[in-house]
């Protein structure tokens, strides 16, 4: 790990905003999402895009009357480099007069929990850590918004790694700017790396080089660092705008469509904690699209997760089809120890096993 600072002569790089005029394009996103007068935890991890990040929340708190809480979530994963990550992130916050608060999490530990065909790998486990800390931070300080440093780098890799793996129309939706709750906000998301570090050598931002960010192992570096420069070369030099283009469509027909599953679901799935209860009847009466985001809505609701493929949702949409054919003992089981039964007149979804994040995994630094 390495502390940098750009020289602040070098040339500007082209992107989706240019970067002298980054703190523009970031003022008009706040004032789209809305965030004037808010109390916002910016999450910074010691990086460029972070550390950008709150530079631009410093630039615009004033005019936008912003109240503004540093976060920072500690992996420990790198030993002494990520205690040095933490205190440059608190030298920033103390250097602007802001808050600073930071959690400790332990993406192993999480890692151990539950059977292993439904455990995360240590980059999902750390991931879904990292969101919990900082919904927790939130709480903890009255922050109603949480900002996280997304760029369209970061919106390109997502969309092209779920084609690469396999992915439903859904998937192509890519991050939002903004999440349904209001909670969660990117305002960089249509901002160009280049960009990013565009500014950060016109402010001669100081920040922590993570050297795992080039460790070719993981799929996303490799993507990152040979596979997207190559079709940016050889294919459409305006590719990051592109698939960001395509995640914003996406996303505009996914809410029309979540509508009419909302409508779908009524009086088809409701949640009776613990189980879910599916409707015994109706089924054969939706659209097969249609039914799928219905069933899919409800094992999303019960906790399934990750384990959720077309397979599963077609071998339980079949099953509900079969309405009161199904004999009382029939029963499918599905990924995470999840069971699928008929119970009188209705069907019931539940864990035999529990597949939480385990809250031990997050500690007070």
């Amino acid at each position: 790990m390495l502390e940098r600072m750009v020289d602040p002569s070098a040339e500007p790089a082209r992107g989706i905003a240019s970067g002298f005029r980054l703190d523009r394009a970031f003022a008009r996103e706040l004032a789209a999402q809305g965030l004037r007068g808010r109390r916002v935890l910016v999450a910074v991890s010691g990086g460029r895009d972070s550390c950008v990040l709150l530079d631009l929340f410093r630039g615009a708190a004033r005019d936008f009357a912003l109240e503004l809480v540093v976060g920072h979530v500690h992996h420990g994963l790198r030993g002494r480099e990520a205690d040095l990550d933490a205190d440059h992130v608190e030298s920033l916050a103390r250097a602007g007069t802001l808050p600073f608060h930071r959690l400790r999490v332990d993406p192993e530990a999480a890692r151990r929990i539950g059977p292993s065909r439904v455990r995360p790998t240590l980059e999902e486990a750390a991931r879904d850590l990292r969101r919990a800390a900082l919904a927790r931070l939130a709480d903890e300080t009255g922050c109603t918004v949480i900002a996280t440093a997304h760029h369209a780098g970061d919106q390109a890799e997502t969309l092209l790694l779920r084609l690469l793996r396999g992915t439903g129309p859904d998937g192509l939706a890519g991050m939002a700017p903004r999440s349904t709750d209001g909670r969660w906000c990117k305002p960089l998301l249509r901002v160009a790396p280049e960009s990013i570090a565009d500014w950060a050598a016109r402010r001669a931002i100081v920040w922590r080089e993570d050297e795992s960010n080039r460790d070719r192992r993981f799929a996303r570096n490799r993507l990152r660092l040979d596979v997207l420069p190559e079709l940016i070369a050889r294919f459409n030099p305006q590719l990051l705008r592109t698939l960001g283009d395509l995640a914003e469509a996406t996303r505009t027909d996914r809410s029309w469509i979540e509508a009419r599953v909302a409508e779908a679901a009524e009086g088809r799935v409701a949640w009776r904690d613990p189980v879910l209860h599916f409707a015994l009847d109706g089924w054969s009466a939706l659209p097969d699209a249609l039914a799928r985001r219905v069933v899919q809505r409800g094992l999303v609701e019960a906790g399934l997760g990750r384990a959720i493929s077309r397979a599963v949702l077609l071998r339980v949409l079949a099953f509900l089809r079969r309405g009161r054919a199904v004999g009382r003992e029939k029963k499918v089981e599905l990924p995470g120890g999840f069971l699928l039964r008929r119970v009188g007149d209705h069907f019931e979804l539940s864990a035999s096993t529990p597949n939480r994040l385990d809250t031990d995994a997050i500690g007070t630094d």
